[in-house]
């Protein structure tokens, strides 16, 4: 398990039911918000926002020092590392060739929202990739499938108003195969899958930016 893993989801391990065995065990509902400078992509900015139960121990730690604004930085500036340390969970590619992120994320943050905790970035581009004639995908997911990250709906994912009249996005969910999903059910939530097997990969969808 990702260290990113192990800090969100220290509620859920303890407070799961004995019943609730199967993968994932925790679920993040992502937005995020394509940025554009001279109509060239630059970065993405990632809000992620956690479900009650993986969100409990932050709040709660959040609560105990009466929202003090040091301990939501210090949480801010873990999850942070912990997510660089994973590569952002993000994967990105254009005209089918891999895009590299830059080292570090910006303007980052966490907040909370009602019960649930909500993690912001943005991810800048290691380069600035030209949108013109160009075909840009995008996956976030965690390895294991221990977490479930995913866009609610299409609507989730921003475009800005001067790129709108040349670019066209598309969210696809893949539907894995009924063995695939049987195997996932089985893990328990000490189980891991194989390294080699990517199992979060195969449940990732795929964010598509088609420009002409």
């Amino acid at each position: 398990m990702t260290l990113i893993t192990r800090t969100i989801v220290f509620a859920m391990m303890c407070l799961l039911s004995p019943l609730a065995g199967a993968h994932p065990h925790s679920f993040i509902d992502i937005d995020s918000s394509l940025v554009i400078q001279k109509q060239q992509l630059v970065g993405v900015r990632m809000v992620w926002e956690m479900d009650e139960l993986t969100s409990a121990a932050l709040l709660l730690d959040a609560s105990m020092a009466k929202d003090s604004p040091l301990v939501w930085q210090s949480m801010a500036d873990e999850l942070m590392e912990n997510t660089r340390n994973q590569l952002y969970f993000s994967y990105m590619k254009l005209n089918d060739k891999p895009v590299q992120f830059a080292e570090k994320a910006d303007n980052y943050s966490l907040s909370r929202h009602g019960n649930k905790a909500v993690f912001t970035f943005v991810l800048p581009l290691a380069n600035p990739v030209p949108l013109k004639n160009s075909t840009i995908t995008l996956s976030t997911y965690e390895q294991s499938y221990y977490v479930d990250m995913r866009y609610p709906s299409e609507k989730s994912i921003h475009l800005s108003d001067d790129i709108a009249e040349i670019c066209s996005v598309k969210l696809t969910t893949p539907k894995p195969d009924a063995s695939l999903m049987a195997y996932a059910r089985s893990l328990d939530k000490n189980d891991s899958p194989g390294e080699d097997m990517m199992l979060g990969s195969k449940f990732a969808q795929i964010v598509t930016l088609k420009c002409h």
